[in-house]
């Protein structure tokens, strides 16, 4: 009888709740998407094929880059000072110096001293080392963003470079057995360039931490043509919407990071005179997109991904959700290097890795977010950002509810093992690439791959490594499912222990949350309700046999 009058008194708040605020604030009209809008080809003005200048032949990235910028004479100068270019950023709210080359990760670790591997991914050619020239501007790449052919990839292992011959090629995780990879036709490319499209974003960033989903968790290849089930924006039934259009470029500096995420956007629909800065739903949809007031309301303190991406990884592609480097270096039977593949076909051991653990449709963890991110570098002493559980948290989300900034944000939180110097109280630079006897993948050996890690990155080593559980998170703001597959109220607004916000705190949840107080008094309104219309309704009775005993 209890849990009924609570229930009843819950719902009756809530109904006056909403008469007052419908009666004080109207439904506001319902504005046009700007993302909605018919997209048009995106046509170039210039023809490049009957350019001179790319005629060619050219036999190397920077050869075209040269033919580019002798018309372009402005974009390596942008490029060099953009963080596809440094990998350097400094945290707006912290001060601190991040970038791939600082921030602390519980993926594949510091580019540092694995320069000719990770630099796959730099919008450059030929960083090797920590030498690296960054001021030759023939060095910048400009067909990984602009390549419009669909055929210019970077080599894995070629610190940026393209093929330039076809050649074989053994993954070090893959099945025995050699890939035969072809080289681009550069000139090709070079004559057909154009504004980025999704696979030319994806090429590096559905692929972060080393595969396909390894790293973001709502990025991967599904998205490159995804239907509209997995991604409204993105799919060709959709918005059908490429990275750029949110991500906007003003000379050549992307706008949207994850050391910055704007967590409450109060300006709304962007205009080209005063916000050059899609990267969030309101530039488009405005601050008040539902008819209900009520929903319109709850974007105060909720973001709009936590009710609109209900999971990720929904596009048929596992992410990596634990990375256990404790564990690597294991050898089979025969003394060779041990990989295993779990009943999915993903690789579930590596000698080079060590153990994970992968997700598919994940409910993402919830934690309110004020726009503050305390990321670690590799820099930095650990002591205050281990928590009271023991775990390394490499980049703590700051907010609360108290926060008039703060809004409840959804993640991925990825679980990790990795060294540290337990001594210096840091973690460690883990040298893994290279033909070398100190890297890891060719020999196995931390003590050595280490001491070489911290040796070429110039950091302090007291010789001594051990491992420390780790967490990150990941902020989840891609696979935009319809709005009909939105999250149901009554997962946020249940009492169930396993709740969507069971784990958020300093704000009363209607339909989670016990109040005596608000029992009370709604036991008391609707007790009054009731007795109001008895009275009334005796009222009226007496009313009646008195008009009947008149006539």
């Amino acid at each position: 009888m209890n849990i009924h009058v609570r229930g009843l008194a819950t719902a009756f708040l809530l109904f006056a709740a909403g008469l007052l605020q419908a009666a004080e604030m109207p439904v506001p009209p319902v504005t046009p998407s700007l993302a909605a809008a018919t997209k048009t080809a995106n046509k170039s003005t210039t023809d490049h094929s009957k350019l001179d200048a790319l005629k060619g032949p050219f036999t190397s990235g920077p050869e075209v880059t040269k033919a580019c910028l002798s018309c372009h004479n402005m974009a390596g100068h942008q490029v060099m000072k953009s963080i596809h270019w440094t990998w350097e950023a400094t945290s707006k709210t912290t001060g601190k110096t991040l970038g791939k080359k600082w921030a602390a990760n519980n993926f594949c670790g510091s580019p540092l001293s694995n320069e000719p591997r990770c630099t796959s991914c730099h919008a450059g050619y030929g960083w090797t080392d920590k030498d690296y020239d960054f001021t030759k501007q023939e060095n910048v790449d400009c067909l990984a963003c602009h390549d419009n052919t669909g055929t210019y990839r970077k080599m894995a292992t070629d610190a940026g470079h393209p093929l330039y011959e076809d050649r074989a090629y053994q993954p070090m995780e893959g099945p025995p057995g050699t890939k035969q990879l072809k080289a681009p036709d550069l000139t090709k490319v070079a004559q057909h360039v154009g504004k980025p499209g999704r696979d030319n974003c994806g090429n590096c960033h559905f692929n972060g931490g080393g595969g396909d989903a390894v790293k973001h968790g709502d990025l991967d290849t599904s998205l490159k043509n995804p239907p509209r089930e997995l991604d409204v924006h993105m799919a060709k039934d959709g918005a059908n919407m490429v990275c750029s259009d949110c991500h906007t470029f003003n000379e050549h500096q992307p706008s949207g990071s994850r050391y910055a995420v704007n967590p409450k956007d109060t300006h709304g629909f962007d205009l080209p005179k005063d916000d050059h800065n899609r990267a969030t739903c309101e530039s488009c949809h405005g601050l008040a997109p539902h008819k209900e007031a009520k929903i319109n309301n709850h974007a105060s303190k909720v973001a709009c991904q936590t009710c609109h991406i209900p999971e990720f990884a929904r596009g048929g592609v596992a992410t990596k959700m634990l990375w256990d480097w404790s564990t690597a270096g294991k050898m089979d039977a025969d003394g060779k290097p041990l990989f295993i593949k779990d009943d999915h076909g993903h690789l579930k051991y590596s000698a080079a890795k060590g153990d994970f653990k992968y997700g598919e449709n994940v409910r993402p963890e919830y934690k309110w977010y004020n726009g503050t991110v305390e990321q670690v570098s590799i820099i930095d002493k650990l002591d205050k950002y281990i928590g009271k559980d023991g775990v390394l948290e490499l980049n703590r989300i700051e907010g609360s509810a108290s926060d008039e900034n703060a809004r409840i944000w959804p993640f991925k939180v990825m679980v990790g093992k990795q060294a540290y110097d337990p001594v210096n109280n840091t973690l460690v630079v883990n040298h893994v690439f290279g033909d070398d006897d100190t890297a890891f993948w060719k020999h196995y050996d931390y003590d050595k791959a280490i001491k070489a890690g911290m040796d070429i990155a110039g950091l302090p080593y007291s010789g001594k490594f051990e491992f420390i559980e780790t967490r990150m998170n990941w902020f989840i703001t891609h696979m935009v499912a319809p709005k009909e597959k939105a999250v149901p109220c009554a997962e946020c607004h249940t009492r169930a222990t396993d709740g969507r916000l069971a784990s958020i705190t300093g704000v009363y949840i209607p339909g989670r949350d016990h109040n005596p107080w608000v029992d009370l008094l709604g036991g008391l309104a609707i007790a009054g309700s009731i007795g109001a219309g008895l009275i009334h309704g005796l009222v009226r009775i007496i009313t009646r046999r008195r008009k009947e005993n008149v006539k």
